[in-house]
């Protein structure tokens, strides 16, 4: 490892460390604790999710859960190697409604969403990617602004300072998707097969 690498590395367990106390909004005292990004520092491509599930907020760790195992299978399919991919969230902690002993995701405000603001922009800082990936309509608006449609804007490129970035959908709407599961299932790996041939 170089000593450039070197240093990213400790500036990276650094910003880790610091985030993990982590109290800039509520979410937090009912969370078990923040979930921060994981990867190669630094990395060609970063992908940023909306927020940690129930098994990422367990386990602490990012795209552990039913949605990293599909987001693992679209990567595989798209020829990206999920080891030179860094995965993080807009958000840092589980936001969640109980339902019985289930905890069931819920969609984070935009209070929560720019409370982790600062955390995400260090991450780019260090991580320093080509290419960001947004996957669902949580990032991307985190990323590109309020006003940014999914459904409009799907697989458009803008610039994000020296940052490359594009949006599609989170793998946890192709596990919605009943019926169409397939159909969106091909959908995430055709966008991420454009993001692997802008690398």
């Amino acid at each position: 490892m170089s000593a450039q690498a070197d240093n990213r590395r400790r500036v990276y367990d650094e910003l880790r460390g610091q985030a993990l106390g982590c109290q800039a909004c509520d979410l937090w005292r009912e969370a078990t604790q923040t979930v921060f990004g994981e990867g190669p520092v630094p990395a060609t491509l970063m992908l940023m999710g909306e927020v940690p599930g129930d098994r990422e907020d367990t386990e602490g760790r990012v795209f552990v859960g039913p949605a990293g195992r599909l987001l693992d299978e679209a990567l595989d399919d798209a020829g990206i190697d999920r080891g030179d991919v860094y995965l993080t969230n807009a958000v840092k902690h589980f936001k969640f409604e109980r339902r019985g002993k289930v905890r069931i995701h819920k969609k984070p405000n935009r209070t929560e969403v720019a409370a982790c603001r600062p955390w995400w922009e260090r991450e780019l800082e260090v991580v320093r990617p080509r290419v960001i990936g947004l996957l669902g309509a949580t990032a991307a608006q985190a990323v590109l602004g309020s006003e940014f449609r999914l459904t409009r804007h799907r697989g458009e490129w803008f610039d994000v300072g020296e940052v490359r970035a594009t949006a599609t959908i989170h793998p946890s709407a192709v596990l919605r998707a009943g019926d169409r599961r397939a159909e969106e299932y091909d959908g995430l790996v055709r966008d991420l097969c454009k993001i692997a041939a802008e690398l």
